[in-house]
């Protein structure tokens, strides 16, 4: 499937705020990809895709677990705001035929990132909070670490303040989220 191929099927996925945030991410992420030295076009297309799961009714998600054998973890299930990114990587790979595991493994951590992330994760894990039209607290601080060649330290800051969003909000804490946060936190010490 061709880029615009893909573009025209995650516009029909999406509302249309929704694919202009999967515009500005893609955009954001292409941006990113000058900065630390990686392929555009991979970059662009992990950052288009990355939401094409993200409005998917009950029914929806259901079908897909379901034709895919998708295995959800327990935080997952019933947590579309969590599982759009496991189920997403499914359909960028299947419906939308992507055959790159790096741009598949970038969709699938977007949403709570993993130990050991590797530079594509990274950059639309970043890129999906600070694409041009985010705003929230420390959005400048993130992107200012992000632009200029911090990754890390950005990820890093982006981990502690989910972390201590999601305890005041008084919900579960993904452990990916947190394995990802320790994982950056002993590379920075040795």
């Amino acid at each position: 499937m061709n880029l615009e191929n893909i573009n025209n099927r995650v516009k029909e996925m999406l509302p249309e705020r929704r694919f202009k945030h999967s515009l500005n991410v893609a955009n954001c992420a292409m941006k990113l990809s000058e900065i630390y030295n990686y392929s555009k076009e991979k970059a662009y297309l992990a950052g288009i895709v990355h939401d094409c799961a993200k409005y998917l009714s009950n029914e929806e998600v259901e079908y897909y677990v379901n034709k895919y054998k998708i295995e959800l973890d327990e935080l997952e299930k019933g947590n579309l705001a969590l599982s759009h990114s496991v189920i997403g990587s499914y359909i960028a790979k299947y419906e939308l035929n992507i055959d790159d595991e790096d741009i598949i493994n970038a969709v699938k951590y977007h949403t709570t990132g993993k130990q050991n992330m590797n530079l594509l994760e990274k950059i639309i894990y970043i890129a999906d909070l600070i694409e041009e039209d985010r705003d929230f607290p420390s959005v400048n601080l993130l992107r200012e670490l992000t632009y200029s060649g911090n990754l890390d330290e950005a990820l890093l800051t982006s981990f502690n303040n989910t972390i201590k969003f999601v305890i005041h909000n008084g919900q579960l804490i993904h452990p990916r989220t947190v394995e990802a946060r320790n994982y950056l936190m002993q590379e920075k010490s040795l």
